[in-house]
Parts: structure tokens; C-alpha cells; sequence
């Protein structure tokens, strides 16, 4: 399997919205509730700093995507932020390990000094593993701050690094 991650267009939208809804529905790693639909999953990617796709080269079917945009404002818009999402079928081949490098380095080219992740689920050990290899720092854990589906709350531990 050839993969290439590029910068998305409007012809991924419909499979990254699929992919996208499929990570809100197991509702364990996205803290939205809300699906996306035609209208508002070209709103929320067309408003990111970018976004980037995984493409199978020879079928052309997109297997994942991020998110990159300002984690915050004014002084605080230095640092980035970014959503990753794998389509489940898909899990477990490295993928989300080339979002997340290409990422770091859209991240850099769009000026962004840092890439923050503000909620990483304790028990999301495949995402935490891949970051900390990827030389992320852990700044702490916040107890109970995301409400899993299953309704019982769930630790996030917060990650970071320079770009």
C-alpha cells in the first residue's frame, strides 16, 4: 500500500466528512458531538490553516485527514492545534503517523512556533504512544475532562511541541 498525504480538495470532502463522523460517532477521542453534514464539513475544513489528506495512491480513496489551525489568538496565535482522524478500516498501518509528521512540518511553513493538543484521552495509548515517539511532551493530566460515550468521564493529558 502506497500512501501520499497531500493538502486536501473539495473532491475529498464527502470521504473526509465519512471519516470524520465515523471517529465522532465512536466517542472516545473527538470532544465534538455534533456530525458533520454537506454543509458543515466543507464549512469546518474550509476555514482550517490547512488540511491534509491520505490518499492509497493506486485506488485514490482517502484514508485520513488532519485538522491545523491557531490554538489560540493574538499573543497565544504562535501555537497551533490539529485533529487527526484514520478511517477505521485503515488503523493500524502508520497513517496517522504521516498526518501527524506532515502536520509538524504545515505546521512550520504556515508559521506556527508550536502544536499543542489540548485533549488527548488517557486511554487513547495508540495516539499517546505515536506522539511521545514523536518527541510531544505530556505537560500533565487533567482528571475527568473528557466525557466518554458511554457517559463516564475519562482523564486528557495535554501535549506539545516546537516546530
Amino acid at each position: 500500500m502506497s500512501i501520499r498525504v497531500r493538502k486536501f480538495e473539495e473532491k475529498d470532502i464527502e470521504s473526509m466528512v465519512s471519516i470524520w463522523n465515523e471517529v465522532v460517532e465512536e466517542g472516545v477521542a473527538y470532544p465534538q458531538l455534533d456530525f458533520l453534514d454537506e454543509k458543515t464539513g466543507p464549512a469546518l475544513f474550509g476555514r482550517q490553516t490547512y488540511c491534509g489528506v491520505a490518499e492509497e495512491l493506486d485506488s485514490g480513496e482517502i484514508l485520513g485527514l488532519y485538522i491545523l489551525h491557531p490554538n489560540n489568538v493574538g499573543r497565544c496565535g504562535h501555537i497551533s492545534n490539529a485533529s487527526y482522524a484514520v478511517k477505521s478500516s485503515a488503523r493500524g498501518k502508520h497513517i496517522g503517523e504521516l498526518l501527524v509528521k506532515d502536520s509538524l512540518v504545515q505546521g512550520r511553513g504556515c508559521g506556527f512556533r508550536i502544536l499543542q493538543f489540548n485533549a488527548v484521552v488517557r486511554t487513547n495509548r495508540t495516539a499517546r504512544h505515536l506522539y511521545e515517539k514523536l518527541g510531544f511532551k505530556k505537560l500533565g493530566v487533567i482528571p475527568g475532562g473528557f466525557l466518554m460515550k458511554d457517559g463516564h468521564y475519562e482523564d486528557i493529558c495535554p501535549y506539545y511541541r516546537e516546530l
